[in-house]
């Protein structure tokens, strides 16, 4: 059976779509942009967007039960491939925090994301 994910702990859908699906034994996001949930704000530089996408996907994975261990597989919109660097630093130090292993991953130069952002990560976790 599947069940729709929502926290106020990451920013509200806005479009049709959800936070996430929990599947059971899956887990499943939407592609979390770096809003701040709490001010609406978004940061400017593409290591702080990188971090508040990072946390809006935990947030949502956390909202089943589940944390950023269990995530297995992650894609990562940029709009500037030359962002990669910086982003990969945030990314790895965010999962180093979590004492968490890095998941797969793609990171693929989109033309254009919701509100002009720089960042967007979508992510697959998995019950164990």
């Amino acid at each position: 059976m599947t069940q729709v994910l929502h926290t106020e702990q990451a920013p509200a859908a806005i479009g049709p779509y959800v936070q996430g699906v929990d599947l059971g034994n899956m887990v499943l996001t939407s592609g979390q942009i770096p809003v701040n949930p709490e001010t609406g704000e978004v940061p400017d530089g593409i290591a702080e967007q990188a971090r508040q996408s990072l946390d809006n996907v935990k947030a949502v994975v956390e909202s089943s039960g589940l944390k950023v261990a269990d995530i297995v597989k992650m894609t990562v919109f940029v709009k500037d491939l030359n962002d990669f660097a910086a982003v990969n630093e945030v990314y790895g130090a965010f999962f180093d925090e979590h004492n968490a292993p890095y998941p797969a991953r793609s990171c693929v130069e989109v033309a254009r994301l919701p509100k002009d952002v720089k960042i967007e990560i979508e992510a697959i976790a998995v019950r164990k």
